[in-house]
This record gives C-alpha cells, structure tokens and sequence, in this order.
C-alpha cells in the first residue's frame, strides 16, 4: 500500500514539460501538451495537459497522467486546477498560486486529492540567447490517506534559435521520510510550415539510471 502510494502521488505530481510556470494566459488563449516517456522495458507514462485562458487574471489547468508499470496494475492521476498571479502584469519577477482537486487510482481503489502550489519565473540571459527560470513548490494532500506529498520542480530554458529551444528540469518529491529526484533534459522544435512544437527528450531518476525513460511530445498554442 505505501509503495503504490507514492507511485501514485508522484505521478500525479509529475510536472508538464509545457508548464508555463506563473504566467498567465490571456482570456480565450491556450496551450496543450502531450507526451509519452518509456523506459527500455516498456514501463510507460503518458501525459496530457491543457492551459486555458479563462480570463486575463485568471488561467485553468487540466493535467491528466497514465502509467503502466511491471508487476502493478495500471494507475493514474488526474488534476484540474486554476493559477492565479500575485504579482503586477509589469513585473520582472513573476509569482502565482494554484490550487485544484483530483484523484489518483490503480485498479483497485481511487483517491482524491488537493493541489496547491507556489509558483516564481523570470526571463534571463544566457549569453547572448534568451531564456527563463521558474521554480515551483507544490503539495498534494490525499484526502483517503491523510497523506501528502511535497514537489519542488525547477526548469531551466534557453531559446537555440527561433524554432528551438533547450530545457532542462529537476523535478523532487518527498513522502513518508522518502526523497526522489528526477533530472529532464529535452529539445523542443517547431518544424516548418506547422503550427505545434516537437519534444524529444528523457528522464532519469537521480540513483536509479536502470529506471530512464526516453520522451516524445507534441506542444500546441491556440
């Protein structure tokens, strides 16, 4: 039962490579990520995601993830949650807060769930290339367990160009007394004449390389 717990809460925590951090979507704008992540014995994580401007001050988020592992049954997580920001439209610094309700399940039994988080991003240099930092902190209250979970998610991006860009993203969660810690390289591209971007990348757990899983995903703003 703990094992699957955290199994659960981990992904239902598992950030988006599409997150745009505390930004805000401007009223009737959205953006929608999905993504696939296997491992070389075919474990699998599919994720999708959806930003919605529901208005100017305010964004809804839809984060859906499915996982097939050895050994257990199928599990998954779903999360719908809306940001809102704290500080002005004009800062350079930004901060928002979310918070949202779902449930994770596994087969045998579902729970639900609170999400809030806390959310910083900034646009930087590197160099002569543009870029951005954002880091979010995030928990998860189980309301079936009195458990929860505590996320730290850190992302590092650079722009290589007009139609690509470098990412790289540290994602951690703690339960229970147990640390986890995720290292995400990924390559994003817009390839010509279309209207999404490409997503090529991986994930490593940070003591468990056996464990990384290759990622493909498909980005698209409306």
């Amino acid at each position: 039962m703990f094992y699957r717990l955290i199994l659960i809460f981990i992904l239902a925590t598992l950030p988006c490579e599409g997150t745009s951090g505390p930004w805000l979507h401007e009223k009737g704008s959205s953006f929608t990520a999905v993504s696939l992540a296997a491992t070389y014995t075919l474990e699998t994580t599919t994720q999708t995601y959806i930003e919605y401007g529901f208005s100017n001050q305010m964004t809804l988020i839809g984060d859906i993830n499915l996982a097939r592992r050895q050994y257990l049954p199928g599990t998954g997580a779903a999360t719908f949650s809306f940001r809102r920001a704290l500080s002005a439209a004009d800062a350079p610094a930004k901060w928002a807060y979310e918070i949202g309700i779902g449930a994770s399940w596994d087969g045998a039994q579902t729970q639900p769930h609170i999400r809030t988080a806390l959310s910083w991003g900034r646009g930087t240099t590197w160099g002569e290339r543009s870029g951005w930092v954002t880091v979010e902190g995030a928990m998860i209250w189980d309301l079936a367990q009195a458990a929860h979970v505590a996320k730290l998610d850190t992302t590092i991006g650079v722009s290589l160009g007009d139609k690509s860009k470098g990412m790289l993203q540290l994602y951690t969660a703690h339960m229970g007394g147990k640390i986890t810690a995720t290292l995400a390289p990924s390559f994003i591209f817009k390839p010509e004449s279309t209207k999404f971007s490409v997503l090529i990348g991986a994930e490593s757990r940070i003591g468990q390389l056996d464990d990384t899983a290759l990622k493909f995903g498909i980005w698209r703003d409306f």
